[in-house]
């Protein structure tokens, strides 16, 4: 790999940022949001380590961006150190920005400063339970990390794992709730897409926005619509896509649910349908602060979850009864109960959106990240 030359011209700031894959999701996408909005003031270097970078067409023209080729080989750990560790010597960035724990290679081989390092943990894969491995996680993370890195959690479930699970400093702590544009979400349908979603007038819409992977568990919301009362008409609209799709789609089949249920395949504007659900529902094993509650709060949704992670506490303290134990017959009561009382529907939608405008907005989150990147 070459190299470009960054201290010509050097800027004020060079932020390299391992990712573990530069696919669309949850960090990427804050990621982009956080380079869009600050601009030339940092530039940015980008490391996918499986090579994949699909969210580089959310990186706007003009900002400073580039992604390295440069990636790293899985089960390598003790070559891999010294490849890092040259890359840093020869790019010298101001800050080195690691995500999860798919990029803590990157954090073993600062373990002798080059740079000041950030890690930001945004949650667990299927992978990462509290079982041997998250344990033997928890002793690399405390070894590698606490000796000058500081650690960014989104939830404060996150926040309580990393003190008192793995032991990391309090003073190398920092909670930064999520944020989004709670504008772009205060939108009305597209009506194209509305004219998919809602096929009669009396129908109304169960939607959830999720990457169609097993830690999302969208089986449980599929089991959980199939228990709804048949006389109500309603659907069941997904939105994403991912490895799970068939089989989900085959579960829906054995369920009798036909076209009761829609997928929708990927959406790079998910406002452009989020208004034309009635409610919101979430069916993961593991989440932290997913993006897609907020965007549903400022969309005016009531929102019907199984209460992982920060949930319970992103929502209106009105939504909480509907924040349930990780069943599909108590997410199932949670929908009945909410598509059979409008107006609470309508009440809770419009908590939920004063609630995320007054704790969630992104302004908060953009000065903070730039105050952490400052150092």
């Amino acid at each position: 790999m070459s190299c470009p030359d960054l201290n010509a011209h050097r800027p004020a700031k060079i932020l390299l940022h391992a990712f573990p894959s530069f696919e669309i999701g949850g960090s990427q996408l804050r990621f982009a949001a956080l380079a869009n909005h600050h601009g030339g003031r940092y530039r940015h270097l980008v490391v996918a380590m499986n090579g994949k970078a699909g969210c580089q067409a959310r990186i706007e023209k003009d900002t400073p961006c580039e992604i390295l080729d440069f990636p790293v080989p899985k089960n390598r750990t003790a070559r891999n150190f010294f490849a890092l560790r040259g890359l840093l010597k020869t790019v010298k960035p101001d800050l080195l920005i690691t995500y999860n724990w798919g990029a803590i290679e990157w954090a073993l081989a600062n373990i002798v400063p080059l740079c000041r390092h950030l890690h930001i943990e945004d949650g667990f894969g299927p992978d990462e339970s509290a079982t041997a491995g998250f344990r033997r996680r928890a002793i690399f993370r405390r070894l590698v990390l606490s000796p000058h890195s500081r650690l960014v959690l989104p939830s404060k479930t996150l926040l309580d794992i990393a003190r008192d699970d793995w032991h990391l400093p309090s003073q190398r702590l920092s909670y930064v709730p999520n944020g989004i544009d709670c504008a772009r979400f205060a939108v009305s349908p597209d009506p194209e897409v509305l004219a998919m979603v809602r096929r009669t007038e009396d129908e109304l819409v169960i939607g959830t926005v999720a990457a169609l992977r097993p830690e999302k568990n969208l089986s449980r919301m599929i089991r959980a619509f199939a228990r709804l009362p048949f006389e109500r008409p309603a659907r069941l609209v997904i939105v994403g896509d991912g490895v799970e799709r068939e089989k989900l789609q085959i579960l829906g089949d054995a369920l009798s649910l036909g076209s009761r249920i829609l997928f929708t395949g990927a959406m790079a504007q998910p406002e452009r349908i989020i208004g034309a659900f009635d409610i919101f529902a979430l069916s993961s094993d593991t989440e932290q602060m997913p993006f897609s509650i907020l965007e549903a709060m400022a969309a005016g949704l009531p929102v019907a979850a199984v209460g992982v992670g920060d949930v319970a506490e992103m929502v209106s303290a009105e939504n909480r009864a509907f924040i349930v134990p990780p069943s599909a017959d108590r997410l199932a009561g949670a929908m009945a109960t909410l598509l059979e009382d409008p107006a609470r529907r309508a009440a809770l939608g419009e908590g939920n959106r004063l609630h995320v405008r007054a704790h969630y907005d992104q302004d908060s989150m953009f000065r903070r990240y730039a105050a952490l990147f400052d150092g």
